[in-house]
């Protein structure tokens, strides 16, 4: 085919249906945007290449350290001490988790739920402590 072909229609109005409303140009782009036939692929692919650190299991010399830490913390909690705190949080969606290493003021420990809670809001699980610092331990580490 040429172009001579179309010359009986090639200027001719563009029709405008008398039935219907133009289609709002945002709608028309929709219809050009790419179809995701597996919806939730992509998201699936990276949750599984997000890696997770395996939790470090204490050998007693150091729960025992830590134990002494806390007892410190516990006696002297109105003072406010200032800690700096790493420990590890399990993750929600697949085996590990991560290590998170913050500072903060003691606001309460609550032995019976095992729990230290910061000023900040933080909520860390004693269990999941590997590590604690301060000057209320009489060795300025941090």
């Amino acid at each position: 085919m040429t172009a001579d072909e179309y010359n009986d229609i090639i200027n001719l109005p563009r029709h405008v249906s008398k039935k219907r409303s133009p289609m709002p140009i945002r709608d028309r782009a929709a219809q050009f945007s790419p179809f995701a036939a597996l919806t939730g692929h992509d998201t699936a692919i990276k949750e599984t290449a997000r890696i997770t650190e395996d939790k470090i299991e204490l050998d007693s010399y150091i729960k025992e350290e830590l134990n002494i830490k806390l007892q410190i913390l516990m006696d002297r909690l109105r003072e406010k001490p200032e800690i700096k705190i790493t420990y590890f949080q399990p993750d929600d969606k697949k085996d590990g988790g991560k290590y998170i290493t913050t500072t903060g003021v003691v606001k309460k420990i609550d032995s019976c739920d095992q729990m230290i809670y910061l000023i900040d809001g933080t909520e860390i699980i004693m269990d999941e402590i590997i590590n604690i610092e301060g000057k209320i331990f009489g060795i300025h580490e941090f």
